[in-house]
């Protein structure tokens, strides 16, 4: 029998994380800390003892509105963003801002349903890149051309808050809160507007695998993260271990306010592979259950994409078959067997792909690595999907963030490959019986490079990760001193669409 969605998480749950402001104008504030003995909460010029709870939250009500700064005190300390910001106007160092969901909600868009899934089209974007203002507001004035295109689906690079003015945004500290120099909450609502306007969907990349190293202020509350897993990032969300229901709940009341308060479609998890869990209920179903909940409560449909490199059809199987119920997932293969082909390029995980005859697995059987041993890997990857699954559910492409500007000088096929080939290879992605995804820009055969970029303002830091991107392509010492110094400024400028190209080609 299929399992019966219910709204356990909802961001309205008594036991939520974060402010509740009410009309009387008292709000009432809760925060999870259970390694803090006494916490302040600092408003303007108020401090205010909270008062502590079971499980570690602590409590205040007081008389506190929109548009107020606040922050709490542990055992004295310095005062801390709360870690269910919604809105950090002066960084992510510095107090968080009341933000009332309520009022989001009734500047949303009036209610309508977004194109199915089964006919998508996904064009990814990263929002300080997409046009010269860098902002959620510009990118809003380019989305009617991408709905004339054919675009069903906006995907928004994350835009949570993070360290800095610039970056791809996967560095985040505040999930919930939207980074300011995009145009922060009200930018957000202009553009989910604008692409509602244009029968166009808004799915937002989150990242609850990990958090940035600048701004983190979570591990001094309590035990957010745990060190019995480690990611290429640093340490893991502790979604297992003590105090996990708190941090599980953490997520899911992020995801759901993305998607209830500011009309947002659906949301790609990034990398859920590093979502290390052994609970008996994954995170993953839960998050899909109360998502499932929430489209039921709306009465519009609701997508969970989550990005995996297992292969594993678990991933997008439903509950009530002891699934996940993800509605669908990045997968690589079908990039990979292209990109081998038109390049002739074998290096790295690219070694495991033949060319032409893997782009046949990846239209016959979804994932060319379903059982199969990986050379790159030295194992054996992935799992068949079954009959059931409908090629929609699987998200290809010929270029993505990752593909372009994990490379070293951040090239785009049109520069690795002749024009014919290139246009051989969008044939080749719109015929796939998968929902095609572009990267900005790609409609026009662009040339502009994606490049790695951050903006982080510690040296120690910023020195760490520019030497940290040299060492990773230590191994191509022909070119490794022309590597683009991901904190320059103009590694940055590089990446930005010339909109100017789109007229000529």
């Amino acid at each position: 029998m299929p399992i019966a969605p219910d709204a356990a998480h909802r961001s309205g749950d008594a036991r939520a994380h974060g402010p509740t402001l009410h009309p009387d104008g008292m709000t009432a504030f809760r925060v999870w800390a259970p390694w803090a003995d006494r916490i302040e909460l600092v408003l303007a010029d108020r401090h205010a003892a909270m008062a502590r709870e079971d499980r570690g939250w602590f409590a205040a009500t007081l008389e506190a509105h929109a548009g107020d700064d606040y922050g709490f005190s542990l055992d004295g300390d310095p005062p801390r963003p709360d870690p269910a910001s919604r809105w950090q106007p002066l960084g992510v160092h510095e107090p968080s801002r009341l933000l009332d969901p309520a009022a989001l909600r009734a500047s949303a868009a009036p209610p309508w349903r977004p194109p199915p899934l089964e006919r998508a089209v996904f064009y990814e974007l990263h929002v300080g890149t997409f046009t010269p203002e860098g902002t959620l507001a510009s990118a809003a004035e380019q989305i009617a051309e991408l709905a004339e295109l054919g675009v069903t689906h906006v995907e928004l690079m994350p835009i949570a808050a993070f360290s800095g003015d610039r970056g791809w945004g996967y560095d985040g500290v505040c999930w919930s809160a939207v980074h300011e120099p995009y145009g922060g909450p009200e930018g957000l609502v202009t553009f989910v507007q604008a692409c509602h306007r244009a029968g166009v969907a808004v799915i937002l990349d989150v990242v609850y695998n990990h958090l940035g190293p600048s701004g983190n202020y979570l591990p001094e509350f309590g035990p957010y993260l745990t060190d019995r897993y480690s990611t290429p990032w640093g340490e893991a969300i502790n979604l297992d271990g003590p105090g996990s229901d708190e941090v599980r709940g953490l997520i899911v009341g992020s995801a759901l306010a993305w998607l209830e308060d500011y009309g947002i479609d659906g949301l790609r998890l990034d990398a859920v592979h590093a979502m290390f869990d052994y609970s008996a209920r994954h995170i993953l179903a839960e998050l899909s259950q109360a998502v499932d909940a929430l489209a039921v409560e709306l009465g519009r449909p609701l997508a969970l994409i989550a990005e995996s490199d297992r292969n594993d059809p678990t991933t997008i199987r439903p509950r009530h078959e002891r699934g996940l119920g993800v509605h669908a997932q990045w997968s690589d293969d079908l990039h990979h067997a292209i990109h081998t082909a038109v390049t002739g390029e074998h290096d790295g995980y690219y070694a495991d792909y033949a060319g032409l005859e893997d782009v046949a697995a990846a239209y016959r059987d979804g994932f060319v690595y379903a059982g199969r041993y990986s050379v790159a890997r030295e194992r054996t990857v992935g799992a068949p999907l079954t009959d059931d699954v409908g090629g929609h559910r699987l998200v290809s492409s010929l270029q993505n963030h990752d593909q372009v500007g994990n490379r070293a000088r951040g090239e785009r096929l049109t520069s690795l490959a002749p024009p014919a080939l290139v246009r051989a290879c969008a044939v080749l992605l719109c015929a796939a019986p998968h929902a095609p995804l572009l990267f900005m820009g790609e409609e026009f055969g662009a040339q502009t490079p994606f490049l790695y970029f951050a903006g982080h303002i510690e040296d120690d830091l910023a020195d760490a990760v520019t030497a940290g991107r040299r060492e990773e392509f230590a191994d191509f010492s022909s070119f490794t001193a022309e590597i683009p110094d991901p904190q320059a400024e103009s590694t940055f400028l590089d990446s930005r669409l010339d909109w100017g190209e789109a007229a000529t080609r």
